[in-house]
């Protein structure tokens, strides 16, 4: 039951993750003229409301971490919403793990940059507070601490973890 629980989060992780991605994160990237000015007053709203000065005017390495996102992490949102909406999809471990660590890595930099960076108040005011830093924080970190915990059911779920334990007597002993 607990099992199922965790994979009908991660459905909706990645499900939610398919519109974001296409919607907010490749404004960073794609020509202004492709979003209509819904999505861009959005984007707006939300640097504004939450001082998150990196989607409007996004470093290099920034935008790098997007590319990634466009071209690795979205092709996997649905192959993943589907696999953790089906239920017990072994094949879906080792892409998972693959997934989880690269979206570790780049969120580790992501929240030293909210944390520590001396953003400047022009031309797009970012965090200068602790309290507005660690909003923001808290808006990134889901994207964190979600592909973590499917990352520990990969690898110690036995669901999705098919070796024999150390120690189990019904496991071939190896040949010399």
């Amino acid at each position: 039951m607990c099992i199922r629980i965790l994979e009908l989060i991660y459905f909706f992780y990645f499900a939610s993750h398919i519109p974001i991605t296409l919607c907010i994160d490749l404004q960073a990237l794609l020509p202004d003229q492709v979003y209509p000015s819904a999505l861009k007053d959005l984007l707006r709203w939300y640097a504004e409301e939450f001082r998150d000065p990196m989607v409007l005017d996004p470093p290099i390495w920034f935008k790098s971490f997007i590319l990634c996102e466009a071209l690795v992490q979205l092709p996997f949102f649905p192959v993943a919403a589907y696999a953790f909406f089906k239920g017990g999809c072994r094949w879906i471990r080792t892409p998972a793990i693959l997934y989880c660590t690269h979206v570790a890595t780049t969120l580790v930099p992501i929240l030293a940059h909210v944390l520590l960076y001396p953003f400047p108040l022009k031309p797009h005011a970012g965090p200068q507070t602790p309290k507005e830093r660690w909003t923001l924080v808290s808006i990134y970190a889901p994207y964190l601490l979600v592909p973590l915990m499917l990352l520990f059911t990969m690898l110690f779920s036995p669901t999705y973890n098919s070796n024999p334990k150390a120690g189990n007597s019904s496991a071939k002993p190896k040949r010399q």
